[in-house]
C-alpha cells in the first residue's frame, strides 16, 4: 500500500481536536481555508520560480481530489494526455473518465523518461501528467531532464500536471527540482500535492492544486461540484503541518531512508531480480527474469506470504515488475524481502526451496 508507516504528528492531531473545540464545524471557504492557502501560497513562492497569492491555491479532497479537479477541467472529449509508462494507474482512469486519449510512453531502461518519444507524443497533445519522485518506480527526475522537458512544451504547446506528491521524500544528495523550480515549465504547469505522505495524514484526505489562475479556477468549478469544500477542522490542522511540522517530516524522511537503503541492500544478489536504486518515494520497482505475468508472480507470492503490487497495475511497461514498498517498519521489510527471495527461488528450483 502507498501509506506511510507512521502516525500522524501528535502537534497536528492536537490542532484538529482544538479547532473543534474552536467551531470549525462549519462549512469551509469553497476553495479552503483562506490562512491555509495564504501559508501554502507563501511556501511554493518562496521555494518556487513564480510568485503564488492566495487565489492561486485551490484545497481538495486529498490529491486524488486534486488530480480529479484538474484532468476533468483541462480534458475534452478526444484530447491527447501523455502518460511516461509505468506511472500512477489514476492518471488513465481520469484521462478515460474525461474522454481523453492517453498515449503512453514507455520509459527507458533506467526508468527515466524517452524524450525523444515524449517529443513525438506530446505535438498536438493537450496534457502531459507525470508524478515526481515517481510512484511506482522510486525514480527522481533531475533539473537538465525538467528543463528539457519544459523546452518540450514551449514547443508543443502541451499542458502540465505535476504531482509531486513524494517531493519531501527524495534520498540523493543533490536537491530535488520541483516543476514550479523551472520558469518556462513552472507557467503552463497545475502543480498537485497532497498532506499524505510527507505529513503521514493519509486518512484525513487532504490536497491542494496551484497553478496559473485560469487553469485554476476551472479546476475549482469541477471540485466545486463533485466535492464540495473540505472539512473545516482538517484545514486548521493542515496549517498546522504547514507552519511547525519540519522537524517530524525531516524524522521520518530519516527513517525511510534507512528503510531504502535497507530494502535495496537485501534485494541485492537476489538471482533473477533486477533492481535500479529508487531516489526517492517509498517504492522499489524490480524486474524479474521468470516468464510469468505480473498478476500470477504476485498470486504466486502471496502463497509464500508476502503481498506485492504487480507492475502492469502501473501501465503495460510495468509488465515483469514488482512495486514493493518500504514505507512498512524494518522488520517487515526484511521479513517481506525474505519471503519475496524464498517465492522466487521456488520458481526457480522448486524442488530445492520446499526442502
Amino acid at each position: 500500500m502507498g501509506g506511510p508507516g507512521f502516525d500522524t504528528p501528535p502537534a497536528i492531531r492536537l490542532a484538529a481536536h482544538a479547532a473543534l473545540e474552536c467551531g470549525s464545524t462549519h462549512y469551509a471557504h469553497p476553495h479552503g481555508d483562506p490562512e491555509l492557502r495564504k501559508a501554502l501560497a507563501s511556501q511554493l513562492s518562496a521555494t518556487g520560480a513564480l510568485e503564488f497569492k492566495i487565489d492561486d491555491v485551490l484545497v481538495t479532497h486529498g490529491g486524488t481530489g486534486g488530480l480529479a479537479a484538474a484532468i476533468l477541467a483541462l480534458v475534452d472529449t478526444g484530447d491527447a494526455v501523455v502518460l511516461p509508462d509505468p506511472t500512477y494507474s489514476l492518471y488513465a482512469d481520469l484521462v478515460q473518465l474525461a474522454g481523453g486519449r492517453c498515449l503512453r510512453i514507455p520509459l527507458q531502461a533506467d526508468l527515466h523518461w524517452d524524450l525523444t518519444a515524449l517529443e513525438e507524443a506530446m505535438t498536438g497533445a493537450k496534457l502531459l501528467v507525470f508524478c515526481n519522485p515517481s510512484n511506482p518506480t522510486g525514480m527522481v527526475y533531475r533539473r537538465d531532464e525538467l528543463e528539457m522537458l519544459a523546452d518540450l512544451c514551449a514547443a508543443t504547446g502541451t499542458i502540465v500536471l505535476a504531482d509531486e506528491a513524494y517531493a519531501e521524500l527524495v534520498y540523493t544528495d543533490e536537491p530535488f527540482t520541483s516543476a514550479l523550480d523551472v520558469p518556462h515549465l513552472a507557467e503552463r504547469t497545475v502543480y498537485c500535492q497532497t498532506f499524505s505522505k510527507a505529513y503521514a495524514m493519509t486518512g484525513w484526505r487532504l490536497g491542494y492544486l496551484a497553478g496559473p489562475t485560469e487553469l485554476l479556477a476551472a479546476a475549482a468549478r469541477i471540485h466545486a461540484t463533485i466535492a464540495g469544500p473540505l472539512n473545516a477542522a482538517t484545514q486548521r490542522a493542515a496549517l498546522t503541518a504547514v507552519v511547525t511540522a519540519a522537524a517530524a517530516v525531516q524524522e521520518m524522511h530519516d527513517e525511510y531512508r534507512i528503510r531504502r537503503d535497507l530494502m535495496v541492500d537485501r534485494l541485492d544478489g537476489i538471482d533473477g531480480l533486477h533492481l535500479a536504486a529508487p531516489d526517492g518515494a517509498f517504492y522499489a520497482f524490480p524486474r524479474y527474469d521468470h516468464d510469468l505475468a505480473a498478476v500470477d508472480m504476485v498470486a504466486h507470492l502471496r502463497v509464500h506470504g508476502v503481498a506485492v503490487r504487480p507492475g502492469n497495475e502501473f501501465g503495460p511497461a510495468g509488465e515483469h515488475h514488482l512495486r514493493l514498498s518500504f514505507a512498512a517498519d524494518r522488520d517487515a521489510v526484511t521479513t517481506g524481502i525474505e519471503r519475496l527471495r524464498g517465492g522466487l527461488a521456488d520458481l526457480a528450483h522448486p524442488q530445492e526451496a520446499r526442502a
